[in-house]
């Protein structure tokens, strides 16, 4: 039990794991840290598009990801437009990236940022194209798709919007699972439980965009241009927002483009975030630490895992630092168990099914976790406790918090590191798939 136990926590965190500021969710009615993950540069044809139309046709707004002039740009129209002399600004980091660095020594506790309303982007926000905006509200499209075609109407006027500068300086391809290809996705996250969340994520952007195309947009052609409104751009737009939108708590959970801001970087060891002061009348952050000039200052994208990073913005931090990190893992019943249909009843009755997910932690895992290992082990003498331990697998339940049964605890402990053993069996063999297929590649290169 103990080697077990060792095995668990030397292996399973040792793996990357794959399981946005704010949680994504699409609805039809109402960012960088170390490891980027390389793709292979792909034509793939979208099925909702023109056969003209590839998903890396080159925008003609955005920038490369570490340009910096075009964040100069920014920074001197933002300064014009009201933001306050800064005490970060930016500059080239770890990686070649972009990132805000501290100009002058920064106090542990200290307000910085001060972006005020004005500058930010949100569902509110006045259109260059009124008209455009107008059909979009009339049709009572959500906040999330109306946002992304406002970016994308206001790109395409380019130097006529208010906003050219902000678009000037966002990246062209924002590092995001939305731009990789299914074959991509296929190949690189094969056994990884991200892979199914990202396809399902295209999916839902994809029919959003085929929804408002066939609602709004072929109804009004000349607002709406299938040059400019099409799933290359639809994409950009939502690679943009999933990973630069911010949830501001102080202004009634108002979710907009902070413009500057958005170019703070991750970090894990961070727990600060950004928010609207009410005193300042600002966008500000508090920093939990100092910072002295010319240190890379950090805010905190939120407690996320590595998966839930890498969906949203495309980086996955370096190994062993993120505490937050998880892993979902999958855990069914027996068929061959007796009590299979008696233990599947109570299951359903509260909303789970033969086969759930939980997720671990290096410090741990849930007790909803641990119910179902119980629920899965437990004896027919024990059918009376099968109601309560399937409402606590369910979180459902509000009493036995600490739900034990230590004549199964043993059996409950090792079914959870067994299933742990079999993810990690089948995960490793896809690196080893992987490597070998890697190496072959080289070799191919060596050898041309």
């Amino acid at each position: 039990m103990a080697e077990a136990s060792r095995t668990f926590h030397a292996t399973l965190f040792s793996l990357p794991t794959f399981s946005p500021r704010f949680h994504f969710k699409l609805s039809y009615s109402h960012s960088h840290p170390s490891l980027h993950l390389k793709r292979a540069r792909s034509v793939q044809r979208s099925i909702s598009e023109t056969k003209t139309m590839s998903l890396n046709t080159t925008l003609p707004w955005g920038c490369d990801i570490d340009s910096l002039e075009n964040a100069e740009a920014l920074q001197n129209w933002l300064s014009d437009s009201g933001l306050p002399p800064q005490k970060v600004g930016i500059n080239k980091v770890e990686m070649g990236k972009r990132g805000l660095v501290a100009l002058k020594k920064i106090n542990r506790g200290e307000k910085i940022l001060f972006v005020p309303p004005s500058l930010l982007i949100s569902s509110d926000s006045d259109w260059s194209s009124p008209v455009a905006g107008h059909v979009l509200k009339q049709q009572n499209v959500a906040d999330l798709p109306l946002l992304a075609t406002y970016l994308i109407s206001e790109a395409n006027l380019q130097k006529s919007s208010r906003w050219s500068n902000y678009i000037s300086s966002l990246p062209r391809e924002p590092y995001s699972l939305l731009h990789w290809t299914r074959s991509e996705l296929d190949r690189y996250l094969k056994a990884s439980q991200i892979r199914l969340r990202a396809i399902e994520r295209i999916a839902d952007i994809t029919g959003t965009f085929d929804d408002l195309r066939r609602r709004i947009f072929s109804k009004h052609p000349h607002l709406f241009p299938k040059e400019v409104f099409n799933l290359v751009t639809f994409r950009w737009s939502f690679g943009i927002l999933l990973s630069r939108l911010v949830y501001l708590y102080s202004m009634d959970g108002k979710v907009a483009l902070v413009p500057w801001a958005d170019m703070l970087n991750h970090s894990c060891e961070v727990e600060t975030y950004l928010n609207y002061d009410k005193s300042s009348q600002a966008v500000v952050f508090t920093t939990d630490r100092a910072y002295q000039p010319g240190e890379q200052v950090f805010i905190s994208y939120g407690k996320k895992s590595n998966a839930e990073l890498l969906l949203s913005y495309g980086f996955v931090p370096k190994q062993g630092t993120n505490l937050n990190d998880s892993v979902e893992l999958p855990l069914s019943l027996k068929i061959s168990d007796k009590c299979y249909k008696q233990k599947l009843k109570a299951l359903m009755k509260h909303g789970l099914s033969a086969s759930q997910c939980y997720p671990i932690q290096i410090s741990g895992w849930p007790l909803e976790l641990m119910a179902y290992a119980y629920l899965t082990v437990s004896p027919p003498s024990m059918s009376k406790q099968f109601e309560e331990m399937a409402a606590m697998a369910s979180n459902e339940s509000i009493i036995r918090k600490d739900l034990r049964y230590p004549e199964i605890e043993e059996k409950a402990v090792q079914f959870i590191l067994d299933s742990c053993e079999s993810s990690i069996s089948k995960y490793s063999k896809f690196l080893k798939k992987l490597k070998r297929r890697l190496r072959d590649m080289r070799s191919g290169e060596l050898r041309a």
